[in-house]
């Protein structure tokens, strides 16, 4: 649906949540025989597993994760929050 026949509204593609696509909100669960979570993760696991080699580290399941916001609280808490700017409506 182009923006232009959705004024004032969100489009939430529902679609997208499928086993070939790779976006997915944060702390859903993926549809696949080993259900991993979508995790916010920081710079540091990020270079961790680079260094390492080691890709599974940064892959986490739903106990995991509840783990990890337990432990460091909600990693995307500050999106609700954090100031922006936005490029000017085209068109």
């Amino acid at each position: 649906m182009t923006k232009a026949k959705r004024p004032g509204k969100v489009f939430v593609d529902w679609s997208q949540n499928n086993r070939s696509k790779t976006t997915i909100g944060v702390y859903s669960l993926q549809a696949r025989p080993r259900p991993t979570a979508s995790t916010p993760i920081t710079w540091d696991e990020v270079s961790d597993a680079v260094d390492s080699g080691d890709r599974s580290a940064l892959v986490f399941e739903s106990a995991e994760v509840l783990e990890r916001l337990a432990e460091q609280s909600d990693l995307s808490a500050d999106v609700q929050t954090m100031q922006q700017d936005r490029p000017a409506p085209q068109g």
